[in-house]
């Protein structure tokens, strides 16, 4: 794509490769370049590019950090992946003006080793979303804390985990303790994934 066509569509094909692990790092370059709101980004069907079946719900979350589409062929999925796609969908209509509108903060760097993380922040502060992926895990290792950015540090945030992944069980913490003291996940084995949804209370 070009800047000239992005006068003419609102949406552009960011790559041929869709495969979701691929995507990490093709999707952060792109991002230094576009918004995230121009980015299309499918959950297609896996074995992928690789040869590598990636769980769906990694592939919805990779997905979810752009303008989110499904290129899959439904008539293969089973009634789970379709709770799975609805439970999906609904929190990425929670998170969509803010990942597509608001500020980007890259926290870990798919280039760098096996935990990639990535965080939105509104762009009138009320809500920050993290997403936090684990390519693989070695010797048990946890993955590392997050410090988050970009948020108000006199306020307090209510914490909605979809999955339960945070170590510490925090309903709410202040700006400054999620951005100095940081938080973990509990991430594990290969291509886990999760999201964390933050609302500033008043």
């Amino acid at each position: 794509m070009d800047l000239g066509v992005l006068q003419r569509v609102d949406v552009v094909w960011t790559s041929d490769n869709t495969e979701a692990f691929d995507r990490l790092r093709i999707q952060e370059g792109f991002s230094y370049a576009y918004a995230p709101k121009i980015m299309s980004a499918w959950v297609t069907d896996v074995p992928n590019l690789n040869g590598r079946s990636t769980p769906l719900k990694f592939r919805f979350l990779v997905a979810m950090q752009g303008a989110l589409g499904i290129g899959a062929n439904l008539n293969h999925w089973t009634d789970a992946d379709f709770a799975l796609a609805t439970r999906m969908v609904g929190y990425y209509k929670q998170i969509r003006n803010t990942v597509q509108q608001g500020d980007l903060y890259r926290l870990f760097s798919p280039r760098e080793g096996e935990f990639t993380a990535n965080q939105y922040v509104a762009q009138d502060g009320r809500q920050a979303a993290v997403l936090a992926f684990l390519h693989s895990q070695q010797y048990l290792r946890p993955a590392p804390a997050v410090y988050l950015r970009g948020l108000d540090e006199q306020a307090v945030y209510q914490l909605h985990s979809i999955d339960g992944r945070l170590n510490d069980k925090m309903e709410t913490a202040s700006g400054s303790y999620l951005m100095h003291h940081g938080i973990r996940f509990r991430l594990e084995g290969d291509y886990d994934s999760t999201l964390l949804i933050l609302e500033r209370l008043p």
